[in-house]
């Protein structure tokens, strides 16, 4: 089998996430600047077997597309010119940096570790990414 990828985009940082080989576990891998998000993704694929890319859809609570949606929408664009043959999957990413934010601190993190945005980010895609895989 492959892995399953799960992106947390923002407009300054991508937090990314993938599963082992037989998708069982989903567990962070990195946070990436937003603008070498696709670079990085050209050197995962090469060494690393994807099945499927999920991304999480930034949505206001009243259900709108929140103000990243546009970048977002530009991002996946260019992905599918690059990457063609890859599917992608939108999933509902509403409150997963909140999650994540109450993950660290419910793992006894100091708050100075809270404050790295990065890590945050990084908790955020795997949370989309077990979400996704406890839907199907």
């Amino acid at each position: 089998m492959a892995r399953l990828l799960s992106i947390d985009f923002g407009k300054k940082r991508t937090g990314i996430a993938v599963t082992d080989e037989f998708q069982i576990i989903a567990s962070g891998l990195t946070t990436v600047d937003t603008s070498e998000l696709l670079p990085f993704l050209k050197e995962y694929f090469a060494k690393e077997k994807v099945e499927k890319v999920i991304i999480g859809e930034p949505k206001r609570l009243n259900n709108e597309p929140s103000e990243v949606v546009p970048l977002l929408n530009e991002f996946i664009g260019k992905f599918e010119k690059n990457f063609p043959a890859m599917p992608v999957e939108r999933i509902d990413e509403r409150f997963t940096s909140k999650m994540a934010f109450q993950t660290m601190i419910d793992s006894g993190l100091k708050k100075k570790q809270r404050q790295n945005k990065a890590l945050i980010d990084e908790i955020a895609a795997t949370i989309i990414l077990q979400d996704y895989m406890n839907k199907f």
